[in-house]
């Protein structure tokens, strides 16, 4: 672990290589686990907020799904927030292409100019996941099989997952922050990367 301010990030965010392939996996990460996305707090009243708005870009099965338990739910093993999901299996906000590729209709509606929130940051901020403690901010790689194309393709690409995530960790904490991240991850390559 490297220590960036209250921040503890794994080492895996530098050594570990990912760049999702939608084109492989279809976006199961959308569709696949056993609760629906994490939300941080402030999320929830965002997701309150806009659904009037986003509501358009959902499926037929999201909308009653949202409309039934609401915007977003707790995770009865341990109650945190999470997204809703249809039937024990996609997130309510998930939408299908023709080609049968999942895509976040709150990521729709962004880039459509509908709502001004791109969606919930644990989605963006994926393979990374960010755990709270009272005294710091912890940042793990989440390794998962359903993304073993997306590990692929990192590696041949050769992209850290901490390059890959540039966008979302900047969105969440900011240009300085992922500024220091990169260098320290150039300094760690130098040593440890080969």
């Amino acid at each position: 672990m490297i220590q960036i301010d209250d921040k503890l990030i794994s080492e895996d965010i530098f050594a570990e290589e990912f760049v999702c392939n939608l084109t492989k996996c279809k976006g199961a990460c959308c569709v696949e686990g056993d609760v629906g996305a994490p939300l941080d707090k402030d999320e929830l009243v965002i997701l309150d907020n806009i659904y009037d708005k986003i509501k358009p870009y959902l499926t037929e099965a999201g909308i009653q799904a949202l409309e039934e338990q609401g915007t977003w739910t707790t995770d009865p093993s341990d109650g945190m927030y999470v997204t809703p999901m249809i039937e024990g299996a996609e997130c309510a906000y998930v939408t299908f292409d023709k080609n049968g590729i999942t895509k976040c209709g709150i990521e729709k509606a962004y880039e459509d100019g509908a709502v001004d929130w791109q969606k919930p940051i644990s989605c963006h901020l994926y393979p990374i996941r960010v755990t709270e403690y009272s005294t710091f901010t912890a940042l793990n790689y989440h390794e998962w099989p359903i993304c073993s194309d997306a590990c692929t393709l990192g590696k041949e690409l050769q992209v850290p997952v901490y390059k890959f995530l540039k966008n979302p960790i900047t969105r969440k904490y900011g240009e300085d922050f992922y500024n220091t991240l990169s260098d320290v991850a150039e300094e760690w390559k130098k040593e440890y990367g080969g």
